[in-house]
């Protein structure tokens, strides 16, 4: 279906691919500007099917329900990357889908994300292709033995990731691909991870969040803070850097760009999310839009929000271990003690160790100040 530019207003209904806790917080913000929404995915009684009009259970593979699905609504979007590209297809087939699924295929794997930045001049640690053992051992050779070798695709949250280094068996590092295609990333020198939340509109309008820097427990995203605390040069080439991929990917609507920033100061690519993101949460309660709203202003075609920050804010996941410490129920009370602590919980059953049921947001006068409530909030609702 060719993509109209006329804007999708108040009162049509939003498809979502997906249903997890980012479909959740999407629909909660499409919901407040008067917009219904439609969720589609395997998982029924989901964080996003709890608040959405309509939750459709079905596999992402039967392309007829896609269809179907597309159909009833005004425009598709995506709350994780994972979708396969025939179901952005087979959608794209009967509505508007946004961003395009061209930009999903890229971003749902990382050789061919590497490859993109690559040859756009994007500054990206050097990578190699590996399919074989012998491809494993001359990445090495030719990169070096301080690398990370990653899975191509479907991967998060440090899944399907190994560090290697002098000494690493080689042999045995290819065998946990289990005949995957991967990538062998030369090591980064880095001290610290930020991202840049930016949106782009229909008519290719720009506005990006403050950066945000992230620290993260065993590969898992644990605390960000925003501002970040890098020089302001290195912030604007950092908001400079996600323009130009936004541009280059002619995205329409959010995309997320995960950088590293080397010992010596520089910004290097690391990953790319083409949806809201996990270190935008703080948004909600610290910014004069959201990260949701701002994803939904995209895709439905009206003027992108502002992004500005009222104040220094943190936020700190919630995960599933959180639950097993406090021994059932965390403590809420104990934690919501300080008034200045948001709860935003997703609405998942089962607690599990490393899922993310919810996280914590908190402003103060300093970052310092913020990160502290609510380390010291988690700390409280595990009853530590």
């Amino acid at each position: 279906m060719a993509d109209s530019l006329d804007p999708i207003l108040p009162g049509a209904t939003i498809g979502v691919l997906g249903s997890g806790q980012l479909g959740r917080m999407l629909a909660l913000s499409a919901r407040a500007l008067g917009y219904r929404v439609h969720v589609y995915s395997p998982d029924a009684d989901s964080p996003a099917g709890q608040v959405a009009d309509r939750e459709i259970v079905a596999s992402y593979d039967d392309l007829d329900r896609v269809r179907a699905f597309a159909r009833d609504v005004d425009v598709v979007t995506f709350e994780f990357e994972n979708v396969p590209s025939a179901t952005s297809h087979a959608a794209a087939e009967v509505a508007r889908v946004r961003p395009d699924g061209d930009v999903l295929h890229v971003t749902q794997n990382r050789l061919r994300e590497k490859t993109f930045l690559r040859d756009r001049a994007f500054p990206v640690t050097p990578f190699r292709r590996v399919a074989s053992r012998a491809d494993l051992a001359e990445a090495a050779r030719d990169l070096g033995p301080f690398a990370v070798l990653k899975t191509a695709a479907f991967g998060y949250d440090g899944k399907g990731q190994q560090k290697l280094g002098p000494g690493s068996d080689l042999d045995a590092a290819f065998d946990a691909l289990k005949g995957a295609e991967a990538i062998y990333e030369a090591f980064v020198d880095f001290v610290k991870e930020v991202s840049v939340v930016a949106a782009r509109g229909v008519h290719g309008e720009f506005a990006a969040f403050p950066v945000f820097e992230n620290a993260h427990s065993h590969h898992i995203l644990d605390v960000t803070f925003a501002p970040a605390a890098i020089p302001a040069d290195l912030a604007a080439e950092a908001s400079s850097l996600a323009h130009g991929i936004l541009d280059a990917l002619e995205v329409v609507g959010l995309l997320t760009v995960e950088m590293f920033v080397t010992r010596y100061g520089r910004l290097v690519v690391n990953e790319l999310a083409p949806r809201t993101h996990n270190s935008g949460h703080l948004t909600i309660d610290a910014c004069v839009t959201s990260q949701f709203e701002q994803h939904v202003r995209a895709v439905c075609g009206l003027p992108l929000g502002a992004t500005t920050q009222r104040s220094p804010a943190a936020m700190a996941n919630l995960l599933g271990d959180v639950w097993i410490e406090a021994g059932g129920v965390p403590r809420w009370t104990d934690a919501l003690s300080d008034p200045r602590l948001k709860l935003h919980l997703y609405g998942k059953a089962e607690a599990r160790p490393g899922r993310k049921m919810g996280h914590l947001n908190a402003t103060d006068a300093t970052v310092e100040e913020a990160v502290a409530r609510v380390r010291r909030g988690r700390d409280r609702a595990r009853g530590s």
